[in-house]
C-alpha cells in the first residue's frame, strides 16, 4: 500500500494570489486613495496622479494599467456608488409596502448609506456642479437611472396610475434631485444631536410627500 500524501496545510488565506486578484487589490487602492485624499479636505479636481498613486502605494506606472487618468477613476466612483444605491432603494420600494413607510423607509436607508459612504458622496457632490465634463455626464446618467428605474417600480405597484411615463419619469426626476441635495445636510450632520437628525429626517419625509401629493394632483394636459 503506497503512503498516504501529507495534507496540505496551506489555508485558503494563504493560497498564491491571482495575476487577476492582485491587479483587482491595486485598483481598489487606488479607489480608496483618492476616497482618502478627498477625507483629508482635497477636491477630487485638483488631484494629480502622482498624488493619489503615491498614496496607495504604487508607482505611477502602475495608475495606467487600471485607469488611463483620473477622469476614469472618478467613472468608477460614480458607479460603485450608482448600483448599489439603486439596488437598496429598489428594496425600499419593494411591492406591499404602504407609500408612508416606502417614503420614511426610502429615506432612512438613504441616510444610512450616505453616511457609510461619506467620501464616494463628498466626491458626487464636489463634481456634479464642477469639474469634469465626463464626470457631471456620468452623475447625470446615474440620476437619470435612478429617476427610470424609480418610475417603473412605481408604475409596477400601482402607484399614481394616472400620469404618463414622462410625466412619472419627471416626478422621479425631482424625488432624485431632492435626494441628492440632502446628502450635503446628511454630511454635514453634527454627531451627538439626535433631534437635529431627527429633524432632518422629518424634513426630508416632508419634502418627499409634498412632491407626490402634488403629483396626485396633477393632471396631464390634452
Amino acid at each position: 500500500m503506497s503512503p498516504t500524501k501529507p495534507a496540505s496545510t496551506r489555508s485558503d488565506a494563504e493560497a498564491p494570489v491571482t495575476r487577476i486578484e492582485r491587479k483587482q487589490r491595486t485598483r481598489q487602492r487606488l479607489i480608496e486613495a483618492a476616497l482618502a485624499l478627498i477625507g483629508k479636505g482635497r477636491s477630487f479636481s485638483a488631484l494629480s496622479l502622482r498624488e493619489v498613486a503615491r498614496e496607495a502605494g504604487v508607482v505611477p506606472a502602475a495608475f495606467y494599467r487600471h485607469f488611463r487618468d483620473l477622469d476614469e477613476l472618478g467613472l468608477a466612483l460614480v458607479e460603485m456608488g450608482g448600483v448599489t444605491l439603486r439596488r437598496l432603494l429598489r428594496e425600499a420600494r419593494r411591492d406591499g409596502i404602504p407609500p408612508t413607510d416606502m417614503l420614511r423607509g426610502s429615506v432612512l436607508i438613504y441616510k444610512r448609506f450616505v453616511e457609510e459612504r461619506s467620501l464616494v458622496f463628498r466626491f458626487i457632490a464636489g463634481e456634479r456642479g464642477g469639474g469634469s465634463r465626463s464626470i457631471r455626464d456620468a452623475i447625470r446618467t446615474e440620476e437619470s437611472h435612478f429617476a427610470s428605474e424609480m418610475a417603473q417600480d412605481l408604475r409596477a405597484i400601482g402607484t399614481l396610475p394616472e400620469l404618463s411615463s414622462s410625466t412619472l419619469q419627471m416626478i422621479c426626476g425631482l424625488v432624485v434631485t431632492t435626494m441628492l441635495n440632502a446628502a450635503s445636510d446628511i454630511l454635514d450632520l453634527a454627531p451627538d444631536q439626535p433631534r437635529r437628525e431627527q429633524e432632518l429626517i422629518e424634513n426630508f419625509v416632508r419634502q418627499l410627500r409634498v412632491i407626490f401629493l402634488g403629483a396626485a394632483r396633477w393632471r396631464e394636459e390634452v
